[in-house]
């Protein structure tokens, strides 16, 4: 049980000569006396008790840092005992049992240990359950009356990006100062806790640190741009009395935002609390100011609302991202003189938003994106050139979607590259490309702007290649020997597949059949 370190808690035992009439008859060899006790006076209490019993006159004892042995004076007779202290400490395991309450000033009763003790979480790793966090429970029961903490938090193992342990024989440790220089601690930390799903372990690589990285210069850019279109001033500012229904929109979703970050932190699921804020600041800074980064040129009635939307939605994405990125969020928050003098995000209050989403709002925008997405997709997916502006045909829209396109035609055109929105009762034939957004049918007339023959062309090998993967997968699973055998999750992965592929080929068929 003993360790030979600097630190720890020392062994409780003293050794002593052993005296010549005092050797066990059992046959084993003793080389010292062992005194245990919890204090050297009670040690050399009981070593005086020892010596004194097998001398015929008073022997003296003290403790010394050389070796233990007998002192004779003149004529041969013993008159000092010198005792040595066990140098080694007590196992690590034993000592970090009693760490929840003996870094709190226990044994005496300090106003920290009525404070901290017990605590409520711990956080600790699986294969040291029984080193350490069942000995915690034991001596906090045995000592204090109590467990010292309520829940354990398992976290995962940090591998190498093949999932194997990282070790210095086989040269895949990842030094984590210097991935924190390549690519900043915001960055790792980030990557961690987004990858720390339950039950998980953590399979790190370099591309997903320098993703991360992006993320972070994405809030660096969002911040620039607020900065450059006057949107870092949000006093006096009510988001609850919002009127322009983009601004509407955004507000809601930093609330719904919060509530996911909140709940998933709540039940230790922190990769879904770092999903939470990373999806809503993509939603911020890809549709939010992409919405609204015209009106702030034009000095128009909501310009004002808009620019102090932006400011407070900014400041509650430090506020929210402050415990995931601390470095980044504390250095704008600083730089953009948001706060007042000398305050710091991380001793600010977590927010409380009594907010609830607009539904008008959360209709119109999520349609908004939606439309905007589909269009985007069926222009990439058939090489509709990104600088073309290309008319958009709405068949038959019902009276809420004319509502809607009407309103919104501005942020239509210029974020889906359209020239013109017309609605038409049937769909021209040849020369376009058709999709649905909600039960409307989308149609972009395209002749011109591609080459509808080579296009056809195209799709048709798109189609041959998921014909002929589906004639694999078909021989594959009309085999009995192959269903019979192959464990269930492969020949579930095969059938899925199968679905995917024929949905693909419906797909292109009808892309092909809408140019003519």
């Amino acid at each position: 049980i003993s360790r030979q370190l600097w630190w720890g808690h020392q062994i409780p035992a003293w050794y002593g000569p052993l005296l010549s009439n005092d050797i066990p008859d059992d046959g084993k060899f003793y080389n010292a006396k062992v005194f245990v006790a919890e204090t050297e006076e009670e040690a050399l209490e009981q070593a005086r008790e020892y010596y004194n019993k097998h001398s015929d006159r008073s022997v003296a004892v003290e403790v010394t840092d050389g070796s233990e042995k007998l002192v004779e004076s003149e004529g041969g007779i013993v008159n000092l005992v010198r005792i040595r202290r066990d140098e080694d400490v007590l196992d690590t395991w034993f000592s970090s049992a009693l760490w929840p309450f003996s870094t709190l000033g226990w044994p005496e009763k300090t106003p920290e240990l009525g404070r901290y003790y017990p605590t409520d979480v711990l956080v600790t790793g699986f294969d040291i359950i029984f080193f350490w966090v069942a000995r915690m429970m034991m001596m906090g029961l045995h000592f204090m009356g109590d467990v010292p903490f309520r829940t354990v938090y398992v976290h995962a193992l940090v591998r190498d990006e093949k999932g194997q342990k990282m070790s210095k024989s086989k040269g895949n440790v990842m030094d984590p100062l210097e991935i924190t220089g390549k690519y900043g601690a915001d960055a790792l930390r980030f990557t961690l806790t987004a990858m720390a799903a339950q039950g998980r372990d953590i399979r790190l690589s370099e591309e997903r640190i320098a993703g991360y990285r992006s993320f972070a210069t994405k809030i660096w850019n969002a911040t620039r741009y607020c900065e450059m279109n006057g949107c870092l001033n949000h006093d006096g500012f009510d988001p609850a009395q919002a009127a322009f229904i983009p601004n509407q929109w955004i507000i809601g979703e930093v609330a719904k935002a919060q509530a996911g970050i909140d709940k998933a932190l709540a039940e230790y699921r922190f990769n879904d609390s770092a999903e939470a804020i990373y999806r809503f600041v993509y939603t911020f800074c890809d549709w939010y100011l992409e919405f609204t980064k015209p009106l702030l040129q034009e000095n128009g009635p909501h310009t004002q609302e808009i620019r102090q939307t932006t400011a407070w939605v900014l400041h509650q994405i430090l506020i929210l991202l402050n415990p995931f990125m601390p470095f980044i969020t504390e250095e704008i928050f600083a730089a953009t003189a948001m706060g007042t003098e000398g305050e710091r995000l991380i001793n600010s209050d977590w927010p409380e938003y009594k907010l609830s989403a607009w539904p008008e709002a959360d209709a119109d925008m999520g349609w908004l994106m939606r439309t905007i997405s589909e269009i985007r997709s069926v222009r990439k997916d058939r090489g509709v050139p990104d600088a073309a502006k290309i008319p958009l045909l709405v068949k038959d829209p019902a009276e809420a979607v004319r509502r809607r396109f009407k309103a919104y035609e501005e942020i239509v055109f210029r974020l889906a590259r359209i020239e013109t929105i017309e609605v038409v009762s049937a769909a021209p034939k040849g020369g376009i490309l058709q999709t649905v957004v909600d039960d409307t049918m989308l149609i972009l007339p395209v002749a011109g702007f591609i080459d509808i023959e080579k296009e056809k062309s195209n799709i048709e090998r798109e189609i041959q290649k998921a014909e002929a993967e589906i004639a694999k997968i078909d021989k594959q699973l009309g085999n009995e020997k192959f269903v019979a055998n192959a464990p269930a999750e492969i020949v579930d992965e095969q059938r899925s597949r199968r679905a995917e592929l024929d949905s693909k080929r419906g797909k292109l068929t009808g892309a092909r059949d809408q140019l003519g």
